[in-house]
């Protein structure tokens, strides 16, 4: 049986690795319809430099593309997919966590002192941009499954908010290594004991006579008196044996 906190790092890193395929899916989804597209678009240019059809100019899309039939609609759609293909490569940096300095640095919103949502949300914006042409099967189910990723991150991070990147980081346990030193407490000394070694052996002035109050009783200068002192952070050393001055 499994601590809960083990079951929401697995979670959390289960829904990273759909991330990651999801943004895989979208950008090798998007190459092919940018190839596709360029492909129809010369073949639109091929047939109306030899005038074989009529109508090649009533069309509002290029035939079997999603290219618009308009002044630089081919370069306004290949833009379009560059861009969708270089917002995929950052996210998918972003999740994979390197460099990490670079998004803390520069898009502090993908590092790692912020959660996931606003991952979520730039996912479902491209799976509604791909989403908004008609396209083949493959780039739709990709955008369908980003879309519902997108979702998916949003959710967890108004869960978790921006402990949800910490929460599924591998190293986490050297964070939680941390809570191992102690920690200063409101209204709690946690300064060293003050005093001197002399006040551990010797007796309890205000303590009255030791028979009626054993505790008050020093522990003399033997190994009970070293143990005492060691608990309360005394530390006794034995003197450095050495010979005198004339002797050889």
């Amino acid at each position: 049986m499994l601590p809960p906190r083990a079951y929401v790092f697995l979670g959390l890193n289960a829904v990273r690795a759909l991330s990651i395929i999801a943004l895989l899916l979208v950008f090798s989804s998007s190459i092919f319809v940018m190839v596709h597209d360029i492909e129809a678009v010369n073949q639109f240019v091929k047939d109306g430099s030899n005038a074989t059809s009529v109508d090649s100019g009533n069309y509002d899309y290029i035939e079997n593309s999603t290219v618009p039939n308009q002044p630089a609609g081919a370069f306004w759609a290949v833009l379009n997919r560059l861009l969708i293909i270089g917002q995929t490569i950052v996210l998918i940096l972003s999740e994979v966590g390197w460099p990490a300095v670079f998004f803390d640095r520069f898009f502090p919103v993908l590092g790692k002192d912020f959660g996931v949502g606003a991952l979520g949300v730039m996912q479902c914006l491209i799976g509604a941009s791909v989403l908004s042409h008609f396209v083949s099967d493959f780039p739709l189910v990709a955008a369908f499954f980003l879309f519902a990723i997108g979702c998916l991150n949003i959710l967890v991070g108004l869960i978790f908010r921006e402990r949800s990147k910490m929460k599924r980081s591998i190293l986490s346990w050297r964070e939680r290594a941390k809570d191992v030193l102690p920690s200063h407490v409101r209204g709690v000394d946690i300064r060293p004991v003050v005093g001197t070694v002399s006040s551990i052996f010797s007796r309890d002035e205000k303590a009255g006579d030791p028979a009626k109050s054993p505790s008050a009783a020093g522990l003399g200068f033997g190994r009970q008196g070293e143990s005492g002192a060691a608990l309360k952070g005394f530390l006794i050393n034995k003197p450095v044996e050495a010979l005198a001055r004339h002797a050889t």
